[in-house]
């Protein structure tokens, strides 16, 4: 069965946007897993824009599944994540003023540095992914840091899956199969949705997890949260 992780760092933007506490961060994630979702993920970037780093601190010993802390891997992310011991700590390239993650890890030319991190995050138990494109290349110098898990970034999937599935998803194939065959098990994540999911999970059997924020947080304005979350669950459970 393919987890589903959340991502709440939306949730927080529009807390952020009037300052206080409303959205209440905390007690959307509490509901969140209360719903059903297996994980929640967090992307805490230097300017706070949306999760802060008090956020992750407060969230890490109420809950009761996954912890997935995302980010680039700074000096500060770096204490932040030693402090708090997720389950899993995702390693993203993202420079401080993108808007989103829009890039996959360069492991080959980043063989070195990665693999520094991931071994100073698995001598402590927190298991070490890294966010990657559907690229052969890539995931086999992944596999050299000593991950123990890739995420594909599928925002070229979602892009292009209604003009023809197929063809968006076969990188992705070839891409896993390639993660299995070097030991790594299957994360992925960006722009997956309750048009695109089904698809893809199938597509994918030896996917171990998505993180879904926008598109599910989005939905959950029409639909409502818990209504949404089960709605996601479905999509990677009934096929």
């Amino acid at each position: 069965m393919t987890k589903l992780s959340v991502n709440i760092n939306k949730i927080a933007t529009l807390r952020n946007a009037r300052g206080g506490n409303l959205p209440d961060v905390i007690k959307a994630a509490l509901d969140i897993e209360r719903f059903g979702a297996q994980g929640i993920t967090v992307h805490p970037r230097p300017d706070e824009r949306h999760i802060r780093y008090s956020d992750v601190r407060e969230l890490k010993p109420l809950l009761t599944t996954e912890f997935n802390i995302e980010g680039n891997p700074i000096d500060s992310f770096i204490r932040l994540v030693l402090e708090v011991r997720p389950a899993q700590v995702t390693l993203v390239p993202d420079a401080e003023n993108v808007l989103t993650s829009n890039a996959g890890w360069d492991t080959k030319h980043n063989l070195g540095y990665l693999s520094e991190i991931c071994q100073l995050f698995n001598s402590v138990g927190i298991r070490t992914s890294i966010f990657i494109d559907p690229d052969i290349e890539m995931i086999r110098y992944a596999a050299e840091t000593g991950c123990k898990r890739i995420e594909l970034y599928t925002e070229s999937y979602a892009r292009d899956y209604h003009k023809d599935r197929e063809k968006a998803i076969e990188k992705y194939y070839f891409a896993a199969e390639e993660a299995v065959r070097c030991g790594l098990e299957i994360n992925a994540g960006h722009d997956l949705n309750l048009d695109n999911l089904r698809y893809f999970a199938q597509t994918i059997p030896s996917l171990s997890e998505v993180s879904i924020g926008h598109a599910l947080i989005s939905d959950a304005l029409y639909m409502g949260l818990e209504a949404t979350v089960k709605a996601y669950l479905a999509e990677l459970n009934n096929f």
